[in-house]
């Protein structure tokens, strides 16, 4: 973060794929390194299953107005959630989305694009969808480097119940791995993952 004074953070999907969770670890990731931040979420009314948003605005100096206008960063884990939210992102911005799920608007290309499989890495090579949003959280960590590794690792590993640890720390591990092996786009030349 340090060329950026104040860092907005999108993360968007459907209700129950972990969303909020995700924006408390950034959150928490933050505040451990001493910078000020504000979190806040919004999902509508169908808790599981409609269009959920968690935001995330970090900052080196007092944050005055609290609220996510264009996002740098957007993560999205959903179709709904990207119709919904994804075109506010900055131009030039980052949007980290997960290809399985999502398909892009053809030749949106004022957006840095990052499409990964993060569905389907958590279900075929952990057997649980449940941390689609821990292998997310991986990936957007090497992707776009706002925080260091660690800092989000260790805040993953402190917001989840001890019994689920293991399982969550392998999981931000593969989405590790998938971010540091992307090669995000700036064109509408397709991109496979």
């Amino acid at each position: 973060m340090a060329e950026h004074a104040r860092v907005e953070i999108r993360c968007s999907g459907s209700g129950g794929q972990g969303i909020l969770l995700a924006a408390a670890i950034i959150a928490e990731a933050a505040a451990a390194l001493g910078r000020h931040v504000v979190q806040t979420q919004s999902y509508g009314p169908e808790a599981r299953g409609g269009a959920s948003k968690a935001e995330v605005i970090i900052s080196e100096g007092p944050i005055d107005y609290p609220e996510v206008q264009t996002p740098d960063v957007s993560l999205v884990l959903s179709q709904a959630a990207y119709h919904k939210y994804a075109g506010d992102t900055k131009p030039g911005g980052l949007l980290v989305y997960d290809s399985g799920l999502v398909e892009l608007d053809p030749g949106d290309d004022r957006v840095v694009r990052c499409g990964l499989p993060f569905t389907a890495v958590a279900a075929d090579e952990l057997g649980k969808k449940v941390v689609t949003n821990i292998v997310a959280l991986g990936a957007l960590a090497a992707v776009s480097g706002i925080l260091p590794v660690e800092a989000v690792r260790d805040a993953v590993l402190s917001r989840v119940p001890e019994r689920f640890r293991e399982l969550n720390e392998h999981a931000f591990g593969l989405g590790l791995r998938l971010g540091q092996e992307a090669e995000p786009v700036t064109s509408s030349a397709p991109q496979t993952a």
